[in-house]
Formats: C-alpha cells, structure tokens, sequence
C-alpha cells in the first residue's frame, strides 16, 4: 500500500482524484491540501509516498514546492497546462497527468510509481535520484553511506554516486542489511569484515568511525 496526498486547490479536480484515488486498492488516502505551503508543513512531520501535485496553486507553485523539497517522495504532477512537462522531469516526477485524465490513464501513473517501489521494497535494486536522473543499483552493492549536508554519498564496489536523497530517507528505505553506526553513516552489514575499537573496516579497505550513541544497537543488532 502506498500512502498518498492531493495538493490541488479546485475541489472539482479534488473530487476526481479522491474518487479515483478510493477505487485503487494500492492507495491511501492519507490528506488534501488546497495549498503546497501547508502540505509542506504536514511532511515536515509525516511520510508519504506519493503525492498527487497540480502546478497551478496559490502562494507556491507546484514547480516550485518540487524545488523546496528535500527528500522528495514519487510525483504525479496533474495539470491543465502542457507547457511544463519538459521542465517537470527535470524534478524526477514520475508522470504527468493532463487534465481532464480517465481513470484508466490514472492507473497507469500508479502502476509506474508501484513498479518502480517495489523494486526499492525489494532491495534487490534501488533507484536513486542523483541530479536529474533516476539511476538503477544493485543494493548488494552498496559498501556504505555517507551524508553529506542535503545530500548521500553512495559508495558502491565500483563506484561512488551523489544521491538527492537524506540519510534519514535511507534509513527508513533500507532493510535490516544495513546499519546505521553513526549520524553520517549506515554501512551494509555483508560487506563488514570486523570491528575494532570504535571503528568498523569493511570491504575494500574503507574504514568508518562508530558513533558512541550508536554503538550499543548497532552490536547487539548484528
């Protein structure tokens, strides 16, 4: 089940979302907003997975509540207006809906964004937002995790990618693989070859500190 918000300031267009919205099984509802100022303040404190967003809205525009988004969930955009769709995949949104859109094209909008969760769901591949693009990993890959201010370092066997995403996304994306053993870094626990002092050394001679709040879970949890 993905949870989902609406902005979307017409209740008409509202309306049609929640309908189809309500007759999706792999959806719910979780709350509507008339504005993206105060959708912006509900995800400050709730996860959602997907957001249903029209471009056209007062006080902040979809484009620009895109841009404001740190840790950004899957996208739908819904819009009159053509003119943006080039510049909308800039932002990683997963389709863009024009309206007036049937219930049959709506499906095919979820379909990407649950095609595309599942693999995240799944672990064994992960696409991670890096600029402009999405880029399609193995998860087994991934040595470690660093943060680094807005943005991930992920360091894979072969190579090393800047993610959009926050350490706190990873968190609550990866599975029990993964460990976080201090505030800037989760390490993937196949790839640990031992622990020294307050130091762990893992696969390819990398070497990450252990933060003290962390250490107690950390051992234990192994």
């Amino acid at each position: 089940m993905l949870n989902c918000i609406i902005i979307e300031d017409q209740p008409p267009a509202q309306r049609i979302l929640k309908k189809y919205i309500g007759d999706t099984e792999s959806l719910v509802l979780k709350n509507t907003f008339a504005d993206a100022i105060r959708a912006e303040e509900y995800l400050k404190k709730n996860h959602v997975d997907l957001i249903f967003l029209d471009i056209n809205l007062p006080k902040l525009s979809g484009i620009d509540f895109l841009r404001s988004l740190s840790n950004q969930p899957f996208i739908v955009l819904t819009t009159a207006f053509a003119d943006f769709a080039i510049e909308s995949y800039e932002h990683n949104v997963m389709d863009y809906l024009l309206k007036p859109f049937s219930f049959e094209r709506f499906l095919k909008s979820v379909e990407k964004v649950i095609k595309v969760h599942s693999s995240n769901d799944n672990n064994t591949f992960l696409f991670i937002k890096s600029g402009y693009d999405l880029i399609k990993i193995n998860a087994e890959n991934i040595i470690y995790i660093k943060s680094d201010g807005d943005y991930t370092e992920i360091t894979t066997r072969n190579k090393v990618y800047l993610s959009n995403d926050s350490l706190k996304y990873w968190i609550t994306t990866l599975n029990e693989t993964f460990s976080q053993i201090h505030k800037s870094y989760i390490i993937n626990n196949n790839h640990l070859e031992k622990i020294s002092a307050n130091k762990v050394h893992l696969f390819g001679e990398h070497v990450l500190p252990i933060g003290r709040a962390f250490k107690k879970n950390f051992v234990e949890n192994l």
